[in-house]
């Protein structure tokens, strides 16, 4: 039952997000509007810098009711500093995507509080969320989620778009700096069919940072790619935070991947069940490993 929650929660965060996309341009792949301005995360939206970028304080999420309840969130306590690179794993059912779903602001917690940047969303309305998960927050998904139609610069630039801006000579010489950053420098009038697996990653990490945002939100970003160009890819990331100051959070069901990250948190039944500062993937592995064994299974019951 909670593989195919997790299932429908990706699905539906990724259809979201398509369209809204689709909503920015018209069917020749032009800008639906010409708004000038710039995401909104300059001057007074911008939050303090010592404000961490992801914060949950209790938060828990349950579907259902009485006895047929699905805890899938049971109280997390988190915070996680600018600039770091956390990963997420933990057994199917675990409530991996239940918290990154809830920390996005794309699903409400049942009860506790997140704070984005220093900003608090739990209790913000659809459209406010909306205007937040544009301009400050970026996605990387399992299976890309680029516009066909669109060229790679024009996906680049799609949440300036949305926010209505996207389309002075700066916000491009951004997407044109981005894109050489990530390896496609002189790509930007391709389309995403002409790309690679890992090219069209590649443009979906440039597009996550192109607003630069307080968290990048990546869910699988390596579940369709082969184990070198999966390399590549999580490198791309490692380097957006270590040059860029990018903060991510990454839910994945690889050891190798996680042994990116400046830490790996582990969740099991709901809970954030033990936590390791950057490791090797043999040793992320034998924490997994521990983590579903019998005598822990039997003690979480």
């Amino acid at each position: 039952m909670g593989l195919r929650r997790s299932r429908r929660q990706r699905e539906s965060a990724q259809a979201a997000y398509e369209g809204a996309a689709r909503a920015a341009y018209d069917g020749t792949g032009r800008a639906a509007y010409d708004g000038a301005g710039r995401a909104p995360y300059d001057g007074a939206g911008q939050a303090p810098d010592h404000a961490a970028a992801v914060e949950l304080r209790g938060v828990r999420r349950e579907y259902g009711r009485g006895a047929a309840a699905v805890h899938a969130l049971r109280g997390i306590d988190l915070s996680l500093p600018r600039g770091s690179f956390t990963a997420v794993m933990g057994p199917s059912g675990s409530g991996k995507s239940t918290f990154l779903q809830c920390a996005a602001g794309l699903d409400v917690p049942t009860a506790g509080s997140v704070r984005l940047g220093g900003t608090e969303i739990t209790g913000m309305n659809e459209n406010a969320l909306t205007a937040l998960r544009r301009s400050r927050l970026g996605f990387v998904f399992q299976a890309f989620n680029l516009l066909p139609s669109l060229t790679v610069e024009q996906n680049v630039l799609l949440p300036m778009r949305l926010a209505g801006g996207g389309s002075s000579r700066q916000d491009r010489d951004r997407a044109a700096d981005l894109l050489a950053r990530v390896g496609l420098e002189g790509k930007g009038r391709r389309r995403p069919a002409e790309l690679s697996g890992g090219q069209q990653q590649r443009v979906a990490i440039a597009r996550a940072l192109v607003t630069r945002p307080d968290v990048v939100f990546a869910d699988e970003p390596t579940g369709a790619l082969d184990t070198t160009t999966a390399a590549e890819v999580l490198g791309l990331l490692r380097s957006a935070v270590d040059t860029l100051g990018a903060t991510i959070v990454m839910v994945t069901h690889d050891p190798a991947a996680a042994a990116s990250a400046d830490q790996v948190l582990f969740l099991a039944d709901g809970l954030i069940a033990d936590r390791l500062p950057r490791s090797s993937a043999e040793t992320v592995a034998a924490r997994m490993t521990a983590l579903t064994a019998p005598a822990y299974a039997g003690a979480a019951a």
